[in-house]
């Protein structure tokens, strides 16, 4: 009951006229800079903290309620049009949402992303409110080991279940780690694949993979298609901002499925949401398979609706981490803390004790900032999706163009450029081979991370491999990694035998 009433009282600060424009302004801009390919929500937030210096505590934290999430949804949008996600958390929900829109359904893509986004965070922050210190003391139960076998879980979960074939799934796996050890090894201070280059010894940054990847790969391979009898010089895009009642039937139960991968995931120090999402979206392609009509490939619904429910409860969970235990979770997070920490308040226990007025207010106006990017992104999905409207050597040329801005706008580097073209070529003869992305950007992402939780955990234990699977908790992920290779290869062997006949 405490925490309802504290609530209430920071819906009366929030919803005061002058806080509803700064999350308003907060959600238009963080959806702005959100949407340009290789920028993305975290780099709306660092771009836009110094905006809010000259505002008082409570409208500043206010208003990065509506970059946080209108970021996020920013991040949907450019890789649904475009096949850029602004951020890794929105790669998985590209797969399939850019499958929509290159088939005319742009704007119901559009707004499976709004709605999943909004029933995952409104759920998550709903959790925060009532459950944030039983949340936020589950990540206390990760230590090394666990987040070994979260690593190997999604590893295997990406690339012999969710790809059709196992062997190019483990080939994209492979590819993933090559890149994720390029640079100097902490530990040992050893170079590793740098072949003596001193650009590479930061290793490749995981912008100028994922815009080389998704995006000029893409225009490579589109580029590669142009002329030929089966091009279309637009991609056509029906105009309807709303889902059918068989839509919303079809993606209702993706969306709940997403909300609870996500979570619990948003107090784990994983990183973000690469995980849940890339899981939610492994679930609900195997669920596919099992459909009379299987539609992944082809722009299935369930592919936007899961990932993109999956990455929004995973940031509001991760929120009340950041509020509860100071405990930064993803890089967006990591942002918000140093906010927090320029208006003198040190999130943590005692955030709510010494600042529970501005705290709470913050709490209401998550919640205000996704009725408010529900309303105004709804509406403007038919907009948003007029660009693929340009034609095609037009628009590709302008992806290209802004990829390339995105890239060297997150490190002024020109070797990153050059990395991004090398990248670009081989994302597009993995196209070419019917190769799998996903395996690669989730290897690069949590490659680092397994890496560093097995020498822990090895350090830890001196050598004895038994902690790897010493726990409950591993023992229960190794369990379901096993259970899901085994119904995968079965589910294969009886599509084939299906085939044959």
């Amino acid at each position: 009951m405490d925490s309802l009433s504290n609530l209430l009282d920071g819906f009366g600060t929030a919803l005061t006229p002058m806080n509803l424009v700064w999350v308003f302004v907060g959600a238009l801009l963080g959806t702005a800079v959100g949407v340009l390919p290789g920028l993305g929500s975290a780099m709306a937030v660092a771009l836009l903290l110094p905006v809010t210096f000259t505002l008082d505590p409570t409208a500043a934290l206010i208003m990065f309620a509506g970059v946080y999430f209108g970021g996020l949804f920013g991040d949907s949008i450019s890789g649904i049009l475009m096949n850029t996600p602004g951020n890794s958390t929105a790669i998985a929900g590209t797969f399939e949402g850019h499958r929509m829109a290159k088939n005319g359904r742009a704007p119901q893509a559009l707004a499976t992303s709004a709605i999943g986004a909004f029933i995952g965070g409104i759920v998550a922050t709903t959790l925060v409110v009532f459950f944030a210190p039983t949340l936020a003391s589950l990540a206390t139960n990760f230590g090394p080991a666990e987040y070994l076998a979260l690593a190997v879980f999604a590893f295997i979960a990406t690339s012999a279940v969710v790809s059709d074939s196992a062997l190019k799934g483990l080939t994209a796996l492979l590819i993933g780690l090559t890149l994720a050890v390029i640079g100097i090894d902490g530990p040992s201070g050893a170079s590793r694949f740098t072949f003596e280059v001193p650009a590479l010894f930061d290793g490749i940054h995981i912008v100028v993979i994922t815009v080389a990847m998704l995006a000029l790969g893409e225009v490579i391979h589109i580029a590669s298609k142009i002329g030929r009898p089966e091009d279309r010089s637009l991609i056509k895009s029906q105009g309807r901002p709303w889902l059918s009642k068989a839509e919303f039937r079809d993606a209702m139960p993706a969306w709940l499925r997403g909300t609870a991968f996500g979570v619990p995931f948003g107090v784990i120090p994983a990183g973000g949401a690469e995980v849940p999402s890339f899981l939610a979206y492994g679930t609900e392609r195997r669920l596919d398979r099992k459909r009379e009509k299987p539609m992944f490939g082809k722009g299935a619904i369930r592919g936007v609706a899961g990932p993109e429910a999956a990455g929004n409860s995973t940031a509001g969970t991760a929120m009340g981490a950041l509020l509860a235990l100071g405990l930064p979770t993803s890089a967006t997070a990591a942002i918000m803390l140093a906010a927090f920490q320029q208006y003198g308040m040190q999130p943590g226990p005692l955030l709510f004790e010494r600042s529970g007025d501005i705290v709470w207010a913050l709490l209401a106006s998550l919640f205000v900032a996704m009725i408010v990017l529900l309303i105004l992104n709804l509406p403007f999905a038919p907009l948003w999706a007029q660009l693929l409207k340009i034609p095609k050597n037009y628009l590709y040329a302008g992806i290209s163009v802004f990829a390339a801005l995105g890239v060297y706008a997150s490190s002024a580097s020109i070797v990153d450029l050059i990395f991004m073209l090398g990248l670009g070529i081989v994302g597009f003869m993995m196209r070419r081979y019917d190769i799998p992305l996903a395996p690669v950007l989730i290897a690069v992402i949590l490659g680092p991370l397994a890496e560093e939780s097995l020498r822990r955990a090895l350090a830890v234990s001196e050598g004895d491999p038994s902690i790897l699977v010493g726990s409950a908790i591993t023992i229960v992920l190794y369990a379901l990694m096993i259970i899901a290779v085994v119904f995968s290869i079965v589910s294969k062997i009886r599509a084939r035998k299906t085939a044959d006949f």
